[in-house]
């Protein structure tokens, strides 16, 4: 009899769990993923082609909110935590749950998700969402390709459309967003690689996707999504923290796992972060992973229009991720409202429609900024329409792709963008002369 398994994700993590663990193992037989963080990705199905002949009609994919109700109706045996940028109170939550439900509760394993490659390979992944892992790869990628050498840049999974055409994606120009029908999500993170000349891989079989990788590149760079662990068996495991939440390094999962296992520890935005709380994630360090060499970053802004900001009243727009399941109650925009002179930074939450204020329920904690979601359609829709209700007199923009090439907005938009920058003791260059 095979043991009956439910895969706890979020469109992403545990599908690779699923095609590098339990796809070929006879003695077990997924019956199920659960879906959770990303909207509107259940009531799907991991089709036959990815999931291979033993599932014939496919695997459903169902909402985690009836997790104990999916136990009971498919006799599971074992459930398996696979994804990411969760505290271990809420792992114990899920633990207790499953338990009760009648079913043993395991977390997604490290070492056989990580597929070797024959290239070498940079990881670059984080203690938590938000701390600056896509600046420090669009830096590495630019070091590397100043060296001559030809990188590939292979993004964590983002497949929230259908899952039999984004089971390999490769981008090489702009155009390419388009033609795999990219979310807002996808294009903030693929855009910026491929303005910078540098080809990005993702999809759905990592597998095959550094096979594709491989051809095209001397050096591979595994850009990590939330604060997951690599697919890919690192060379070099760089894990990048923020000394605006420190403590959370030993707390989220699988955040600690990277803080532990890696090679080097970079502490980014220090130019805007209390001295105390840089200390603290140092020692942190030094206790949890006394090898790691630690560097220190910082993460300047800079806005496309200062002047605009001056004494107005303004609307500020974070990236999605970074500000609700990241609890980082401000980003970049934010701080850049408050150095420019803003009159008043308005609070989203009584204007928020739909979707908008959805978010503002599920996570009241969000600072005085308005998170960009934009999964679909109405969430597109529904930001546009918050900002219009706001009556605000300039638009902050701080998300990593420009918005207002998606969104019609009366007010003029100020862009705050940001990029790694090691002051004036670079070392990172030293470290990639040990590839």
């Amino acid at each position: 009899m095979s043991k009956r398994v439910i895969i706890m994700g979020a469109a992403g993590k545990d599908f690779h769990v699923f095609n590098t663990v339990y796809k070929s193992r006879i003695d077990y037989e997924v019956v199920c993923f659960t879906a959770a963080q990303i909207p509107n990705i259940q009531d799907r199905v991991y089709p036959t082609r990815l999931a291979g002949d033993r599932y014939a009609e496919g695997i459903p994919i169902h909402s985690e909110d009836d997790l104990a109700g999916l136990i009971r109706e498919y006799n599971v045996d074992e459930v398996v935590f696979a994804y990411s940028d969760v505290s271990y109170d809420f792992i114990e939550q899920c633990e207790t749950a499953v338990q009760h439900a009648g079913a043993e509760f395991t977390l997604a394993p490290v070492n056989p998700i990580m597929i070797p490659s024959l290239k070498p390979v940079i990881a670059v992944t984080a203690v938590r969402t938000g701390c600056g892992k896509s600046q420090t790869t669009r830096y590495l990628a630019n070091l590397l390709r100043d060296k001559g050498r030809r990188v590939a840049i292979v993004r964590h999974p983002m497949p929230y459309g259908e899952l039999a055409s984004q089971e390999i994606q490769k981008f090489k120009e702009l155009e390419d967003l388009e033609r795999h029908q990219c979310s807002i999500e996808e294009m903030e993170e693929y855009e910026p690689h491929l303005l910078n000349g540098h080809v990005v891989f993702a999809g759905v079989d990592y597998c095959r996707i550094l096979l594709e990788a491989e051809k095209e590149a001397d050096i591979i760079i595994w850009d990590g999504g939330n604060n997951d662990v690599p697919f890919f068996r690192p060379d070099i495991w760089i894990c990048v923290s923020d000394p605006h939440r420190p403590g959370h390094e030993h707390h989220y999962y699988p955040g600690k796992i990277n803080f532990e296992r890696c090679n080097i520890i970079l502490i980014n935005k220090c130019d805007t972060a209390i001295a105390a709380n840089i200390d603290t994630v140092v020692e942190n360090a030094k206790s949890f992973n006394p090898n790691a060499r630690v560097i220190k970053t910082n993460s300047p802004y800079k806005a496309s229009d200062p002047g605009l900001i001056k004494d107005a009243k303004v609307l500020v727009i974070e990236d999605g991720p970074t500000v609700t399941h990241g609890e980082m109650k401000f980003g970049a925009g934010f701080l850049a409202a408050k150095d420019h002179g803003a009159r008043e930074v308005i609070d989203p939450r009584s204007f928020a429609v739909g979707s908008i204020a959805e978010v503002y329920a599920k996570y009241p904690d969000i600072g005085l900024v308005l998170p960009a979601i934009g999964y679909g359609k109405e969430q597109i829709e529904d930001l546009q329409q918050t900002i219009k209700n706001s009556k605000c007199e300039v638009v902050v923009m701080a998300t990593p792709v420009d918005l207002s090439r998606f969104i019609d907005v009366e007010q003029p938009i100020v862009r705050v963008t940001y990029e790694l920058d090691e002051g004036d003791s670079p070392v990172l260059d030293e470290v990639l002369k040990d590839l």
